[in-house]
């Protein structure tokens, strides 16, 4: 039993990691986001909803997804360059 909880547990960890590394094709941008923005929603529509109220933010398709550039990387694991 203990066994089974422990990898159960394994597997969802891992799936909430794989998730937290999905590059979606919107993004809200502004100064509270950074740089980078908040690349965490599927469709526009829900981009806008984000943004809506919050001080000079806006949504735009993620430039990674724009430019199909890989996605960044977690700091797992050595980093090559």
């Amino acid at each position: 039993m203990r066994t089974s909880l422990a990898t159960l547990l394994i597997i969802l960890g891992s799936l909430h990691a794989a998730h937290a590394e999905r590059d979606y094709p919107w993004c809200v941008f502004g100064e509270q986001f950074g740089a980078s923005g908040d690349c965490s929603y599927q469709t526009r529509e829900q981009c806008l909803a984000s943004a809506s109220g919050r001080w000079n933010a806006y949504c735009d398709v993620n430039p990674r997804v724009r430019f199909g550039q890989p996605p960044p990387r977690t700091g797992r694991g050595p980093h090559v360059r």
